[in-house]
């Protein structure tokens, strides 16, 4: 998808796989002499957060976010649904904020723990993600979607990666609730948790995937709907997309794939698969490809982890 508006130097989710990124500080000029000047320091540091680092075996090192909710400490005899999130240079900190904000300490949206899933260790966003979460190698054209310069199809190894290294660290070291594992994912990392909700739905019990890019290789998502892994659990699904996700004249339109349409007939399809999915579809209006994720995030998880009930507060 092609829009003819930059959103953001903060990230980039067109589908032609480019990747969310954090655009180093703008060189500073010499301050004159007498005006105020500051240390530099080593960065931001987000309360009730950690770092970790997950070695994959094939030789691969990962960073994974860890952010625990404001009465982790408090409850120590509490166990806490976890949300793991794709493309974590955005959606870590943006999901961490609606959390804290929106969800008012359980009150609009139950506490959980926040992981977040950045890229691989001296790769590109753009490198990592067009191959952990892409499910196949597809034929490049010149007019095409796919880059020259990444490497496809890894989202085998990726998903048994997380089965196998990040998901069982993260219920041993924190205080989980296993059967409550929720994913979100948008555009390239919707794809991906599309492509494990067909292979392996038992991971996670609830998938968040926005704007997925069903369209990629030639739509092999839906094709491959007829010989997908049954889930044991009920698991919910919501897909979301932009309005302006669909073929139309005009800059926030896409120019080639009607992601609009796509996703409700993949929609229908999860819903005829006699498969234990709760699936449900909604079209956020007025917002387009690179604009939709705060909303549909916000939006879900106030249904899928309602809090206790209405804040009363200022």
């Amino acid at each position: 998808m092609k829009h003819g508006r930059a959103w953001s130097a903060v990230m980039c989710l067109a589908l032609a796989g480019c990747a969310m990124s954090v655009a180093p500080p703008a060189a500073q000029d010499t301050p004159k002499q007498g005006t105020a000047t500051a240390a530099a320091t080593p960065g931001v540091v987000l309360p009730d957060t950690e770092a970790l680092r997950v070695h994959d075996p094939v030789g691969r090192d990962y960073p994974i976010w860890v952010a625990l909710p404001a009465d982790y400490a408090a409850h120590p005899e509490k166990r806490y649904p976890v949300l793991y999130v794709t493309d974590a240079l955005y959606s870590f900190p943006l999901v961490r904020s609606v959390r804290n904000l929106v969800g008012q300490q359980g009150v609009n949206i139950e506490n959980f723990i926040l992981v977040g899933l950045p890229p691989q260790e001296g790769l590109t966003s753009k490198q990592s993600r067009s191959r952990d979460y892409t499910p196949s190698n597809p034929v490049r054209k010149p007019d095409g979607y796919y880059s020259d310069d990444v490497t496809y199809g890894g989202a085998a190894h990726y998903r048994d990666f997380l089965a196998a290294e990040v998901l069982p660290l993260i219920d041993a070291r924190y205080r989980t609730d296993p059967a409550r594992r929720a994913f979100a994912g948008h555009s390239y990392g919707a794809l991906f948790g599309a492509y494990v909700l067909t292979t392996q739905p038992d991971l996670f019990s609830t998938y968040i995937l926005s704007s997925p890019s069903l369209w990629f290789d030639q739509r092999l998502l839906p094709r491959m709907q007829d010989s997908a892994v049954i889930p044991a659990q009920p698991t919910r699904v919501l897909l979301s997309v932009g309005s302006y996700e669909t073929v139309k004249p005009g800059p926030r339109y896409s120019t080639g794939n009607d992601m609009l349409r796509q996703t409700a007939d993949f929609t229908a399809q999860l819903q005829r698969s006699g498969r234990k999915l709760h699936v449900d579809n909604v079209v956020i209006e007025g917002e387009d490809h690179l604009t939709v994720y705060p909303r549909v995030i916000t939006r879900a998880l106030l249904e899928v982890m309602p809090g206790e009930g209405p804040y009363t507060g200022g």
